[in-house]
C-alpha cells in the first residue's frame, strides 16, 4: 500500500478539524442562545419559584392587559385551557386566574406546564406568586381540575408596554417520572 499523498493528508486534517469544530460550536450553542437572549431581552423567560408580593403599590392610573394562551403537547390527550382568555390590570395590583384542565384518556397521566410571556422584555416584570407551572400536575383518568394562577405586573413595567402575553405549554412527563421512581428505587 502506497502512503497517503501530501495534499490528501492535509485535506484529511482540515476535515478533522472542521469536524471537531462543528462539534464546539454545537454544544456549546445553546449557552450561546441563552446569553443572547437575556442580553437582547427576547427570551419571555419567566421566574420558575414563587414571588413574594410585599406591599407592592398599585398604579391605579395604568393598565395592562394580560394574554392568556394555552397549548398541549401534540400527542398529549388533554384539554387545557384559560377560564378567561384575557384580564386587565393595574400594575402591582395581585391577580388571580384559573386553567381549566381534562385528562381524556383511559389511563393515569402527569402533566408539565411550561411557561413564557411576550414580549420577552416584559418577562422580568411578570411576578408569580403561585402557579400551578412549578409543579408536576397528576390527573387521573377522564377527570379535571382547576389550576390556579396568582401573579402582579412590577409597577416598573416599561410604559411602552401595555400587552403581555402569558403562554403555557402543557407537556406529558408521566414516562419521564416513571424512569426517575425506578432509578430512585434502585438506589
Amino acid at each position: 500500500m502506497s502512503p497517503m499523498p501530501k495534499s490528501n493528508r492535509k485535506l484529511l486534517t482540515m476535515l478533522i478539524l472542521g469536524s471537531i469544530g462543528m462539534f464546539g460550536f454545537g454544544f456549546a450553542l445553546v449557552p450561546l442562545y441563552d446569553v443572547l437572549c437575556d442580553t437582547l431581552g427576547i427570551n419571555g423567560k419567566t421566574q420558575n419559584t414563587a414571588s413574594s408580593y410585599d406591599a407592592v403599590v398599585v398604579d391605579k392610573n395604568r393598565t395592562v392587559t394580560i394574554e392568556f394562551i394555552t397549548q398541549v403537547q401534540s400527542d398529549m390527550p388533554w384539554e387545557f385551557s384559560p377560564k378567561v382568555n384575557q384580564i386587565s390590570v393595574h400594575p402591582g395590583e395581585l391577580t388571580h386566574a384559573k386553567f381549566l384542565v381534562k385528562n381524556l384518556s383511559a389511563k393515569n397521566i402527569i402533566g408539565q406546564a411550561i411557561p413564557s410571556v411576550s414580549p420577552g422584555q416584559g418577562a422580568a416584570y411578570f411576578n408569580k406568586t403561585e402557579c400551578f407551572c412549578f409543579n408536576q400536575q397528576p390527573l387521573a383518568a377522564d377527570t379535571s381540575a382547576e389550576l390556579p394562577l396568582i401573579f402582579y405586573v412590577d409597577p416598573d413595567l416599561p410604559a411602552s408596554i401595555n400587552t403581555l402575553t402569558l403562554s403555557y405549554t402543557l407537556y406529558d412527563i408521566t414516562d419521564k417520572q416513571a424512569v426517575s421512581a425506578k432509578q430512585g428505587a434502585a438506589r
